[in-house]
């Protein structure tokens, strides 16, 4: 028997189970959200477009042209190897992906219309939607599709989706089945692989079998955009495609200007010059209480990992990997550093928005006396010296600078070694890597839809990401536990395994998940994005003065 995303199959499987999601969500324990994506991991996805994005919408007025600034594409834009927010903006204009994980409803049909499992979760079947064009204006086939996901895993494409698909879909696993159904066999058993073909993977953008790399050249997409201009360096417009699937565009074009500086974004802002910005705390401040702008946000698993080296000293002793976590006050992180725009961590990578992720766990906070008994019992009771690297970004230097501060409540004296983004991160390779080598360092994670990608690539003993080195094989067994369960409350017995070991082995430090915000002008309604830097513009209209 499959798995399939109509009701009631999915009842006839495993009515029981359905009915206790439902009666959660009735009964208030479950949010929307949380139900559509309970859905989702049934494969019964039309439940959530049939009530979310792909339902009625308001009438809006239509034209005009959304002007947007971008900080500057790190690198000639591609989507097989794209990993900046800018060129991801970009890309979202003409780009479309199998499933859209958006940031209210869940997984939503996008090229795909359906999907399903067979028994044990290991092959996947998406059904394709009929009548899709790229913007050169062949039709989409499930050629396009397979063509798209080998070359993403394939070692010499140089796809950057090469981690996030490391142990779930290797060269040959995308099979074509007919024009209009593809299926995936996968690694071994996951019963979220939708995420994986999703805008989550932000590189799984669906490309014409054919594509040779020269996705500048034309933006050859099916989005509800397509490429007027582009110019390296400064920007890219893009007009309505008169032949989108969907509903057509409501602007008539979108115009995105990159910048070097994030404060020439907010100047240009302020002069009327652009109407959609990113965000940080910085540009929030400069437009707090201006009733010009807006600040939009979603709540997000982005992150900003503390890796501890469990293999080097003097992180091989679990207590004081622990002591150092208890020096850390997270709600005063959340409150100062982040402004609240933040939920409290639990040092593991199951954020609260997450259905899967228990709750009960008890939550690590702040406690020095602790701290100072673990650091005695480990023989180390006046402290130690540490250096800690990380990368200039974001906030995380003045992250760096608040751990500095708590350690020092313990005795821990840690120096602080902050690179460029460039040199930190080096060749992304272990023994070549500020990131993946050194004892004690600060990394940035974006958004993910399923905790799995953080879980696997970050902390399983032979994760691509895994920087702390941490080799555990009770932990790999419970991943793959995990991996196996088929419904939301087997995942939730499986995922308070792994936050309590990892609570207690304690190979990463998670004091906080960010929100992530736009800024824009109140002129403008209908800005959508993912926190994966996902912009989404189709929808936007103009407020009449």
């Amino acid at each position: 028997m499959t798995r399939r995303r109509d009701i009631d199959a999915v009842r006839n499987l495993s009515g029981d189970i359905w009915n206790v999601a439902v009666d959660e969500h009735q009964g208030g324990f479950l949010k929307r959200r949380d139900l559509l994506r309970y859905a989702a991991l049934l494969g019964l996805t039309g439940f959530a477009a049939s009530q979310g994005l792909g339902g009625a919408r308001a009438a809006a007025a239509g034209g005009g042209t959304v002007r947007v600034g971008l900080g500057q594409p790190t690198k000639a834009i591609d989507p097989v190897s794209v990993t900046d927010p800018a060129s991801i903006g970009v890309i979202s204009q003409v780009g479309e992906y199998l499933i859209l994980d958006d940031p209210k409803d869940g997984l939503q049909p996008k090229l795909a219309l359906s999907w399903e499992a067979n028994e044990t979760a290991s092959r996947w079947t998406f059904k394709l939607r009929q009548g899709v064009k790229f913007h050169d204006g062949r039709a989409v086939t499930a050629k396009d599709v397979v063509a798209s996901f080998e070359r993403l895993v394939d070692p010499a494409s140089g796809s950057s989706a090469l981690s996030a698909y490391k142990g779930i879909l290797s060269k040959g696993g995308a099979k074509l089945v007919d024009d209009e159904t593809v299926a995936f066999d996968l690694d071994g058993p996951n019963s979220n692989f939708p995420f994986y073909v999703s805008s989550d993977v932000y590189n799984a953008v669906i490309l014409p079998a054919d594509y040779a790399g020269d996705f500048e050249k034309t933006f050859n997409g099916t989005g509800p955009f397509k490429l007027e201009s582009f110019r390296p360096k400064q920007g890219a417009s893009f007009v309505r495609n008169e032949n989108y699937w969907g509903d057509k565009a409501l602007p008539d074009r979108i115009e995105i200007k990159f910048f070097d500086d994030e404060q020439a974004q907010v100047l240009a802002l302020q002069a009327g010059q652009l109407d959609v910005i990113p965000s940080t705390t910085r540009l929030e401040l400069a437009i707090e209480g201006n009733p010009n702008f807006k600040l939009l946000s979603v709540q997000a698993s982005s992150h900003d990992q503390v890796h501890l080296r469990t293999d080097q000293a003097p992180f091989t002793d679990k207590r004081i990997r622990r002591a150092l976590a208890l020096t850390i006050d997270r709600e005063a992180v959340v409150k100062g550093l982040l402004k609240g725009r933040a939920i409290v961590g639990n040092d593991t990578p199951f954020a609260p928005i997450f259905p899967s992720a228990d709750p009960s766990v008890p939550q690590r906070k702040q406690d020095i006396a602790e701290a100072k008994r673990l650091l005695g019992e480990a023989g180390v009771p006046n402290g130690f010296e540490v250096t800690l690297t990380t990368e200039r970004a974001y906030d995380i230097p003045d992250y760096a600078v608040i751990i500095q501060n708590f350690a020092k409540k313990a005795g821990i004296d840690v120096k602080l070694n902050v690179l460029p983004q460039d040199a930190y991160y080096g060749s992304a390779t272990f023994g070549s890597s500020p990131w993946l080598d050194s004892v004690l360092g600060i990394t940035d994670y974006g958004h993910r839809g399923t905790p799995d990608i953080f879980l696997n690539a970050t902390l399983k003993s032979s994760g691509a990401w895994n920087a702390a080195h941490f080799n555990n094989p009770a932990y790999d067994a419970l991943l793959l536990d995990y991996s196996k369960a088929r419904d939301l409350q087997a995942q939730r017995l499986v995922a308070r395994k792994i936050q309590t070991l990892l609570l207690d082995e304690t190979p990463a430090i998670i004091s906080y998940f960010s929100q992530y915000s736009r800024i824009v002008s109140s002129k403008v309604e209908g800005v959508r994005f993912t926190a994966i830097s996902h912009l989404l513009l189709d929808r936007v209209s103009f407020v009449q003065a």
